[in-house]
């Protein structure tokens, strides 16, 4: 008796793996938030995309695109690691880009897969992001008017440290001039940069004066145990405890908005941790 017993719980257990092992490589989640934005006289919705990682979500990720379609995005911010650093297909990413940009203004920051895969394969992602229907921004900005609100639109690929590093050699430097000329506006001001680090535990979302950063890069930490969390985040580490979901400046005044994302990395599978399509409604302030 008890070994039929354990012989179930054994099957159960497996079974209760199987599922979340399957659900995190194939099922598609929706993670809706909502940011107030003091500037705007009307809401808008962004729907954020990242870490694709050359996934598919069925036949030409149509999966994927209906999902989006289904949250009738003003805007899509895809915030870097569309493709592997360790493949040389981009069609992938371009075929995404190419069915997005018919739902909505797409706009694509790099990740370091992106950064990484340009000097590995000698490959102009900026071209072929551009081509399929994307605006890429790399150190860059762009005003925007959605819906009649006015908008400063950045993207990134670097850490963002506050000003205090900025001698901390060249990139840290540049990361920094970029950040200062690009806060300084009346605009609302939305960043998107992939690397979530400094904004959270470097205290770049007190330090400077950006509305709204949307990042990814750690996958929500790749493998979620229940009631405790991520269990591994770049940069981070182990059981690091802020690894998706929304973070605020110390007067509530800045926002920082860090997804699951979409796919793998190429150590470990996702469980317990349904990829990501992140809806953000900005709404009007008081």
């Amino acid at each position: 008796m008890k070994k039929k017993t354990l012989l179930v719980i054994s099957l159960c257990l497996c079974s209760c793996l199987f599922i979340s092992f399957f659900l995190s490589a194939y099922a598609l989640s929706a993670s809706k938030y909502f940011v107030s934005c003091p500037v705007f006289s009307d809401s808008l919705r962004i729907v954020q995309l990242t870490d694709l990682h050359n996934s598919e979500f069925g036949a030409h990720n149509r999966r994927l695109i209906r999902k989006v379609a289904a949250q009738g995005p003003d805007l899509i911010l895809i915030t870097g690691d569309l493709l592997n650093l360790n493949e040389k297909r981009t069609d992938i990413a371009t075929d995404l880009i190419a069915q997005l940009s018919q739902l909505a203004p797409v706009y694509v920051s790099y990740g370091n897969h992106e950064a990484i895969h340009e000097q590995k394969y000698d490959s102009d992602l900026r071209r072929l992001y551009t081509d399929a229907g994307a605006t890429v921004l790399d150190y860059e900005w762009t005003e925007i008017i959605v819906k009649g609100q006015k908008i400063r639109l950045g993207g990134i690929y670097g850490y963002c440290l506050p000003a205090k590093y900025r001698e901390n050699g060249p990139e840290r430097a540049a990361e920094c001039d970029f950040v200062e000329a690009f806060q300084d506006t009346e605009d609302c001001t939305i960043l998107m940069c992939h690397m979530p680090y400094s904004w959270i535990n470097h205290d770049s979302l007190n330090s400077w004066d950006v509305d709204l950063v949307l990042c990814g890069h750690v996958h929500g930490g790749q493998v979620r145990i229940p009631f405790v969390g991520g269990l591994w985040a770049p940069d981070q580490g182990w059981f690091p405890g802020r690894e998706c979901g929304l973070y605020f400046s110390e007067d509530g005044s800045k926002t920082m908005v860090l997804s699951r994302g979409l796919g793998n990395t190429d150590k470990l599978p996702r469980f317990n941790n349904i990829p990501e399509i992140l809806v953000l409604d900005l709404l009007p302030g008081e």
